[in-house]
């Protein structure tokens, strides 16, 4: 398999697609992977978008705005589709794929070109099955890999380059804009444009001004539309300061990552035990190394306690790997490697989730669809809670998407004017449904009587509209 890969042939690929399809079968054929609460989110999201409403104004979620647009656009295509995101997915991880082995060959950070960097890049998608949805995470990092590169273009040109120095900007800026954790990545593009590539002080403003123009655009869109202090809030700084949804435990996401972090390290051993590098070559590993750093930094600005913020971390872990394919000469411990390392991480990633999902510990991931949320079907509905579920064969009635960011209008009993908001939202969307799973429509109705008019308690926690 590994003699395959090293041949410098870009018909490498279709092998590629091949380990892509098969690999991603498994999760979506046989195991059967469910719809997760982040993809039904991000549909309800597109949705609410499609019917002619604006993000953070008519839909109070943490989502990015480019995320955002993105999904609006797939629901005006595609509808309500999970497959649609997964299947666009593939493609973009075909993409990062392709990039990220071009990069290497282009600016010679290996002694061989090979298409090595791009099988180990693929088969890393498949540790965990969440990787291989159209998250934010997964559409920002795309452009953290492009500005990547053109960082990678100034350990190369020994002169200045001001069209990539401001691309190294823009492309970080329209990654904070997908994804809010990859903001950690403009200290990033400082530290490194000024130690690795060795910016002047004209091409740090330069990096900087690209990095905040789609930044500034997006804000003065919501500027126009009267929504900034609601996107300022609810995308900056909301679920940064609220409790975050925690999905998966950082215990079990560090057992997933063990051993592909286990064998960067000893990659990385390689490299500097066997291996005399040139100056450019030396200039990216520092870059791979500060971008690891700070990949594992954004994992601690996320929303929510999943595998797929990680995602970031596969590039730099794909470098570190690919040493010890492309360094080490003694065919037998190269077989064993190549073992562990093809075989042996889907079959985390597989086994993994059979035990998650065994264990029950999925059900806080996952849509779990029971019979008890048949009663939303085909409705307008809002739900005040976890359980989302009720959702699936649903559409949102109002703007509250994000139970946990909205609570602090929901809630807020004392201020006149969140209440008179929160009156105005119900009589205006009339849900034909609410699932009030925290009592807090309970204590709306106390606060806000005029919603008993609207409203009546059909069971615990159920209310429909009159």
């Amino acid at each position: 398999m590994l003699r395959f890969f090293r041949i410098n042939d870009p018909f490498r690929l279709i092998g590629i697609l091949i380990i892509l399809v098969i690999l991603s079968g498994t999760y979506f054929w046989i195991l059967d992977v469910p719809m997760l609460q982040p993809e039904l989110i991000w549909m309800l999201a597109g949705e609410r978008l499609a019917d002619g409403n604006h993000m953070y104004k008519d839909v109070v979620d943490d989502t990015g705005p480019l995320s955002a647009g993105v999904y609006w656009i797939i629901h005006l295509i595609f509808g309500k589709s999970l497959t649609a995101l997964r299947l666009l997915a593939a493609l973009v991880i075909l993409f990062q794929v392709t990039y990220i082995n071009s990069l290497f060959i282009r600016y010679k950070s290996f002694e061989e070109n090979t298409y090595i960097p791009a099988a180990i890049m693929v088969v890393l998608f498949h540790l965990s099955y969440d990787f291989l949805t159209l998250s934010p995470a997964l559409m920002g990092s795309t452009f953290i890999l492009l500005a990547l590169g053109q960082l990678f273009s100034q350990t190369v040109l020994q002169k200045e380059g001001s069209d990539s120095v401001l691309l190294v900007g823009v492309f970080g800026g329209i990654a904070a804009c997908f994804h809010f954790p990859l903001v950690v990545f403009l200290p990033f593009l400082v530290v490194s444009g000024v130690i690795v590539s060795g910016f002047t002080f004209n091409q740090f403003v330069l990096a900087l001004v690209g990095y905040f123009l789609p930044i500034v655009l997006v804000g003065l869109y919501y500027f126009w539309i009267d929504a900034l202090p609601d996107f300022i809030f609810e995308y900056f700084f909301a679920t940064r300061i609220l409790e975050v949804y925690q999905h998966i435990s950082i215990e079990d996401t560090g057992l997933l990552f063990a051993l592909p972090v286990a064998l960067a390290l000893i990659g990385y051993f390689v490299g500097l035990w066997f291996k005399l590098i040139t100056v450019n070559q030396q200039k990216q590993r520092q870059l791979i190394f500060i971008f690891l750093l700070f990949a594992i930094s954004s994992v601690f600005l996320t929303n929510r306690r999943t595998p797929y913020q990680w995602i970031i971390l596969l590039p730099a872990l794909t470098y570190f790997i690919n040493q010890i394919f492309i360094y080490l000469t003694q065919k037998r411990v190269l077989q064993i490697f190549v073992i562990l390392f093809f075989l042996g991480i889907p079959l985390v990633g597989y086994g993994w989730f059979i035990f998650q999902n065994s264990a029950g510990n999925f059900d806080s991931y996952a849509i779990v669809y029971q019979e008890k949320h048949q009663i939303a079907r085909g409705k307008k509905i809002l739900v005040l809670g976890d359980d989302i579920a009720y959702y699936k064969e649903a559409s949102l009635g109002a703007s509250y998407l994000n139970s946990k960011l909205s609570n602090r209008i929901l809630k807020d009993f004392d201020d006149f004017a969140d209440m008179a908001a929160v009156y105005q939202e119900f009589f205006t969307e009339k849900p034909d449904l609410i699932i009030d799973q925290e009592g807090v429509f309970a204590g709306l109705t106390d606060r806000v009587p005029l919603l008993n008019n609207l409203y009546q308690e059909e069971a615990n926690g159920i209310y429909l509209l009159k």
